[in-house]
């Protein structure tokens, strides 16, 4: 095991007490064994490597519940090693990796392949979510509770809304038999078809296909009415619209077992930000109107949605180097979630700990993961980071193989020094 640390004159934040403030945290053989808010520094024994942390921030490592990665199938795109390198770098300590890959992750067999290739990469914790139908394809349940018993801490057909109630219906049931939950995009898939853009005067002027807001609004509509009938757990994934988060608020204050995400690069950017058709801009769900991206940080800031995810997608620049309705979507997000996340505290708009825990306790507690949080007894997967330390985006120096980041070229703030896994040094500055 590596050398027991201990870090002093810190600023603790830690969501799940509910602290912060100054103190202190030692790790000894992959766990903290020990927080302080006032050390003895005179208890500690010789062998005890000392890190005076000078003020800078200390969280728990950050959890990402929304990756893709290429492997297996599409590894020129990203490895789960190339991944779990920029988490690493990013702070972000647990990464659940999404379903659609080359072979799609809907059998044991794939969920098990996944553990073992994060095993012998042995960076961050990398988990599996299962799909929820065969192929991703909508029509047939994958093998769900026994992708579940092999370590799948969720289902979900990751973009691709599933449009038969029915086959949903019968998800949502199986799943909860198992207690697994289901991530489900909504998406009206005829409204949505084609689309490149939000509906409006933007994407009307640029000339670009697009979908209307009430899309998102209409498919919330109906797995909230599935989840009713089945007391099934459903994780909303992303919503992006102010029409939906109205439809989640009725939803859970009828009591509804639902968790709601959105992504940083919803809550960061709006549709004015594709700029001269800006490829890296390109997402999907596509970044909607300013007034939305309003609702969307209201909503965070006032706990109606939970969990902020990185929806990392990696895409090659072939891949983005096309016509704007042409380019594939998505954007790379682990190394730029901590720093882009941080701009909402420098802006006075959230408060850091209501901030930190939509990335540690809050996706901790949905999936039932020992991470998350500075207590005793708890995996010693922690960040070092200073909180006010400019940092300026380069795509081009971003760990990821693919560069397709829409922070390219933004100035941020909050600098990562140091990451642990199990009290391994991963990533250090």
């Amino acid at each position: 095991m590596s050398r027991p640390l201990a870090f002093v004159n810190a600023r603790l934040v830690d969501p799940a007490s509910g602290y912060d403030g100054p103190g202190a945290v030692v790790v000894t053989e992959g766990v903290i064994a020990d927080v302080a808010r006032k050390p003895d520094l005179g208890k500690l024994s010789a062998d005890v490597e000392v890190v005076d942390a000078d003020g800078a921030l200390l969280i728990p490592g950050l959890i990402d519940i929304r990756v893709k990665t290429g492997e297996p199938g599409a590894e020129p795109k990203e490895t789960l090693k190339s991944a779990a390198l920029a988490a690493a770098a990013g702070g972000v300590t647990t990464i659940v990796v999404q379903p659609d890959t080359h072979p799609v992750m809907d059998e044991p067999s794939v969920v098990d392949f996944i553990l073992r290739r994060a095993r012998d990469i042995e960076l961050v914790n990398v988990y599996p979510a299962g799909a929820a139908t065969k192929g991703c394809e909508g029509q047939r349940m994958a093998e769900i509770g026994l992708m579940h018993e092999a370590g799948c801490l969720y289902v979900t057909d990751a973009d691709k809304p599933i449009v038969d109630s029915k086959v949903f219906r019968r998800v949502l049931s199986y799943a909860r038999a198992f207690g697994a939950p289901v991530a489900h995009r909504p998406a009206d898939p005829w409204l949505s078809a084609g689309a490149a853009a939000s509906e409006g005067e933007f994407a009307a002027r640029m000339g670009l296909p697009a979908v209307p807001a009430v899309a998102e609004k209409i498919m919330l509509e109906r797995d909230l009415a599935l989840v009713e009938l089945t007391d099934a757990q459903l994780i909303v994934d992303q919503v992006t619209t102010a029409g939906a988060l109205e439809s989640l608020k009725r939803g859970l204050d009828r009591g509804l077992p639902v968790t709601a995400t959105t992504s940083i690069n919803h809550l960061s950017f709006n549709e004015i930000d594709i700029g001269d058709y800006r490829t890296f801009c390109k997402l999907d769900p596509p970044l909607r109107s300013e007034d939305d991206r309003q609702a969307v940080i209201e909503a965070v800031a006032s706990g109606l949605i939970q969990v902020v995810v990185s929806a990392h997608a990696p895409a090659p620049a072939e891949d983005k180097r096309l016509p704007y309705d042409e380019a594939a979507p998505g954007a790379v997000g682990l190394q730029t979630l901590l720093a882009a996340l941080l701009a909402f505290h420098h802006e006075g708009r959230i408060p850091l700990i209501d901030l930190i825990r939509t990335v540690t306790s809050a996706p901790a507690g949905l999936l039932g993961l020992a991470a998350g949080r500075i207590a005793k007894g708890a995996p010693a997967d922690l960040v070092l980071a200073n909180l006010d330390t400019p940092v300026h985006i380069d795509a081009d120096k971003l760990v990821s193989k693919s560069k397709n980041s829409p922070f390219d070229g933004r100035r941020l703030q909050g600098r990562v020094l140091r990451t642990l896994v199990d009290g391994r040094t991963v990533y250090s500055a």
